[in-house]
């Protein structure tokens, strides 16, 4: 049963009705030849119940007046006059016994198993399909009550009952009136047109009109119109009838129109202007009677049976223009990616040979820096006079104390200030400053950062410039060892543990600039035929002056450390970092940190056609996060890979989407213009066809 209720008691009433309504264990009162069955649910003014007929098996409905006297006997003749004038009816639950001398009366009604459409909604949202059709139905059931003079006055879901095959029933006249008759004739909160609450009130169809729109607003969304926790709690609160209708009416009239069926998806417009129209508060907007709701309904069901038609007009020739301009577009869209292709592919080559011709530029000035290093540690007057000063006993002993790893630091020290002061040192400082200088062209001392020696041990003996490095010990650099890592400083080397031939270094951080340092270091041997290693000399260079690459801001070249490692991955050379030196005297520490994973590389088709560049991540590197076409090339030094490579990157956009993009953008006019010239075509002839076919 509905848990809305009809208004016609008050408070005190509702109360009393509440407290008789527990008492249902039991039949009311016996009735004869019947077998109650079970309590069905209880109302404003008494209970059904459903029985079995003894004599025929058939259910029935059994409803039971709380009391005979007052109001609920003229209830009781009202329901069953309407009931009776509308015998047969096939929209109209029949009555079927009347018990008038029952104490309480009642009166027997066909059963319907399928319940109430309030058991139906209570399940969810009806179908839209569904709900016109128990829509269609009650306004058919309607316009017969009102051809024989009976206005419903309370229609609601919990007064349509559904039978067998799911059509709705009309039930619970209780509140009907004649349309002769001027008494007035409340409704329940929410169904009931807001004219209909006043006591003073003559009947009206256009009540019943009202209440239509309501139960298909309540079909289509779960709930009556205008209903809401605030409005509900209101009307509950306010105990005096007469102020409860008054509120009703002005919460209806004020309330702004109702749109939670215009939500509802398969609404079209002329439904959801039939449920407005019937939901007018102002009853001269709404529908006059039943009969005109059910023309509208009329002429939108052949509205939309004209519908496919008109659709298929208008589809046949857009299906027909579709499938030319997506033949049209298919043909185009291939030679625009043919076209891509073919140009990403010459691109790509050509990014190849740059990226060939800035790895052989890097190979050249490592090689030239190899032989630079390998002619001065060949030469036998700097061997010559590497052995004689280290022979020297004086020297020889400070460098053994400093290589020493368990020498107390404070002794270190005063061992350092001695060595730096030590005339051979000293002597061997000018003399290796002088042969460098005489070795080293004015254009290669540019490229070149230092140059140093290191002894056996691997303490630094003579540094160019000087420095506050001479004296340490170096021991653990990967210059020395030839290992792909720095080892930890306190590492020194056993016998033979050195370098024997030209090596690249692992790359360390410059203390001035934080730009990236390479050493390229050579073994020194005597000139005895023992050949005895005397220890390393190295010249380090900033890696970012190594490749130089005629680009722009649309194609450069990237230097990366590929080596194993822990510097794998690192960005030695980009255009960025030369920005930011222009600017800056150091380079942000945060670059070091930098890397590129070995799956970013540009070392497959689809890298290299889309390529992401690796410092575009950065704050001052936005200019950067583009598509980039990219083709990488390793640096080899005498046939050997020395674990760095080049990627010469090209912006997509300039290199091949501009092109492309002239001619989509011509393509795209043309075929609009094409396309809005046919469409206005059709829409003037669909326009005129569905005028004259709304005409007929």
């Amino acid at each position: 049963m509905s848990t809305d209720r009809t208004e016609i008691q008050d408070g005190g009433e509702r109360r009393r009705a509440a407290e008789k309504s527990l008492k249902r264990g039991f039949l009311p009162t016996e009735v004869p030849g019947y077998e109650p069955e079970r309590f069905l649910g209880v109302g404003a003014y008494g209970e059904v119940w459903v029985a079995r007929e003894r004599n025929t098996g058939r259910r029935v409905a059994i409803k039971f007046y709380a009391h005979r006297g007052g109001l609920d006997w003229s209830l009781l003749s009202r329901e069953v006059e309407k009931l009776a004038f509308l015998f047969a009816d096939r929209y109209v639950v029949q009555l079927l016994g009347v018990g008038w001398d029952s104490d309480p009366p009642y009166y027997i009604m066909e059963y319907l198993e399928k319940g109430s459409l309030a058991d139906r909604i209570a399940q969810g949202q009806l179908p839209v399909d569904e709900a016109v059709s128990l829509f269609r139905d009650v306004s058919i059931g309607l316009i017969h009550a009102h051809g024989k003079g009976v206005l419903h006055c309370d229609l609601k879901p919990a007064n349509i009952l559904l039978d067998q095959d799911g059509k709705p029933r009309l039930a619970d006249f209780g509140q009907s009136r004649l349309s002769t008759e001027q008494a007035p004739a409340l409704g329940t909160m929410f169904y009931m047109a807001p004219e209909q609450a006043d006591l003073e009130a003559m009947p009206d169809a256009r009540w019943d009109v009202y209440a239509l729109g309501a139960l298909l607003y309540c079909m289509l969304t779960g709930g009556p119109p205008h209903r809401t926790g605030k409005t509900t709690d209101i009307f509950e609160r306010t105990p005096e009838l007469t102020e409860r209708l008054a509120h009703y009416r002005r919460t209806i009239e004020q309330s702004p129109l109702v749109s939670g069926h215009r939500r509802r998806r398969g609404v079209d417009k002329m439904l959801a202007a039939i449920v407005d129209r019937c939901l007018a508060a102002d009853p001269e907007k709404r529908f006059p009677n039943v009969q005109a709701v059910l023309d509208a309904l009329d002429e939108r069901a052949a509205r939309l049976a004209r519908r496919p038609m008109m659709v298929l007009g208008a589809i046949g020739p857009a299906l027909l223009l579709a499938v030319v301009a997506w033949f049209a577009y298919q043909g185009f869209s291939t030679a625009l990616r043919q076209s891509n292709d073919a140009l990403t592919a010459r691109a790509l080559e050509t990014n190849r040979f740059a990226a060939q011709f800035a790895a052989r530029t890097a190979s050249n000035e490592l090689e030239s820096r190899y032989r630079i290093v390998e002619q001065v540690a060949a030469s036998k007057q700097f061997r010559e006079r590497l052995a004689e000063a280290l022979a020297n006993p004086e020297l020889h002993d400070l460098l053994v104390r400093l290589a020493d790893p368990n020498i107390d630091p404070a002794e270190q020290d005063s061992v350092r200030r001695q060595f730096l002061e030590n005339p051979e040192r000293q002597t061997l400082q000018r003399e290796l400053t002088a042969m460098l200088t005489s070795t080293t062209r004015p254009s290669e001392e540019e490229k070149v950062a230092s140059w140093f020696f290191c002894d056996a041990g691997g303490v630094s003996t003579v540094r160019v410039p000087e420095g506050r490095t001479i004296g340490k010990d170096f021991a653990w650099r990967s210059f020395f060892h030839g290992g792909p890592n720095d080892l930890p400083d306190s590492w020194r080397p056993a016998p033979g543990e050195h370098i024997q031939q030209t090596t690249l270094s692992d790359v360390f951080r410059s203390r001035s600039t934080f730009r990236w340092i390479v050493a390229i270091s050579a073994p020194v041997f005597d000139l005895s035929p023992e050949k005895k290693f005397l220890g390393v000399v190295a010249m380090t260079a900033e890696v970012g002056r190594f490749v130089d690459f005629p680009g722009g801001d649309d194609q450069f070249a990237v230097l990366v450390d590929n080596r194993e490692g822990d510097h794998k991955g690192v960005v030695l050379q980009h255009p960025l970092l030369d920005k930011l030196m222009e600017k800056e005297t150091k380079l942000p520490d945060r670059f070091q940190y930098y890397r590129v994973a070995s799956d970013d590389l540009p070392n497959t088709p689809a890298r290299e056609e889309h390529y992401s560049d690796p410092l575009a991540v950065d704050a001052e590197g936005g200019e950067f996060n583009r598509r980039w076409l990219a083709r990488m090339e390793p640096v080899r030094v005498r046939d050997t890979d020395t674990g760095w490579i080049v990627i010469v990157q090209e912006d997509y956009e300039t290199a091949i989407n501009a092109t492309l993009s002239k001619l989509k953008r011509g393509f795209l006019y043309y075929g609009l213009i094409a396309l809005g010239t046919i469409a206005l075509v059709m829409a003037g002839l669909w326009g005129m066809a569905k005028r004259l076919s709304g005409n007929q």
